[in-house]
């Protein structure tokens, strides 16, 4: 999949998606907020604030996707569970008071790529009547471009960060994995679909943050 983010000049970033590439986005976000759950809802004239300021959960997630998004604070790093007692009692209180509010941040940053895919308006393709409005080298199939503010920029990095975290520890993809040996896997593996969308992903979060920067 060609289309990657380019600068929009005013800190936000565009990127031309056809069809296919706005569906298989807006499949993994959804599946992302699935993954995340909805969390505790505040209860009926409950004040929204004190909801999220309420104790967390102490214990890290046995799903590895979701250890990865939530991993402990303190131990051997993303994924990695806290080993001494000293380290696991830290974890669990820093859990505890950031967690929910962790998790908030990660449902709305999915849901920012739902709502900004869901707001697209297609293009025609290019023709002879006229180029559209593809960037040059986009694919020539009917899509759209969408263009992100700076605030929707940074929602969309932390959500492709969050998919290919998500995506990495289905892959039993570690830290220490450049990845490398997944562009190897034969066609016919049943893991290549995820593959192919891991890298993809990586691609678009690459360009994304190219775009950040000053």
């Amino acid at each position: 999949m060609a289309g990657h983010f380019e600068p929009t000049g005013d800190g936000g970033a565009a990127i031309a998606l056809d069809e296919i590439e706005i569906s298989i986005l807006r499949s993994l976000a959804v599946q992302l907020l699935e993954l995340i759950g909805p969390g505790e809802e505040p209860a009926e004239g409950e004040d929204p604030f004190a909801a999220l300021l309420a104790d967390g959960p102490t214990e890290p997630p046995t799903d590895p996707a979701l250890a990865r998004l939530f991993p402990d604070a303190y131990g051997g790093g993303p994924g990695a569970q806290a080993e001494s007692d000293e380290e696991r009692r830290a974890a669990a209180e820093f859990r505890r008071f950031t967690e929910n509010e962790l998790r908030a941040r990660k449902r709305e940053d999915g849901l920012a790529v739902v709502r900004g895919l869901d707001a697209l308006a297609p293009d025609p393709p290019p023709g002879p009547s006229g180029p559209g409005r593809y960037p040059q080298g986009a694919g020539s199939g009917a899509g759209a471009v969408l263009t992100l503010k700076p605030e929707e920029s940074r929602q969309w990095l932390g959500a492709l960060n969050d998919l290919r975290l998500a995506i990495g520890a289905r892959l039993e993809v570690t830290d220490d994995d450049d990845g490398s040996g997944l562009y190897s896997l034969p066609d016919e593996d049943p893991r290549k679909p995820m593959v192919m969308a891991y890298l993809w992903l990586g691609g678009l979060q690459e360009t994304l943050v190219e775009t950040l920067l000053p």
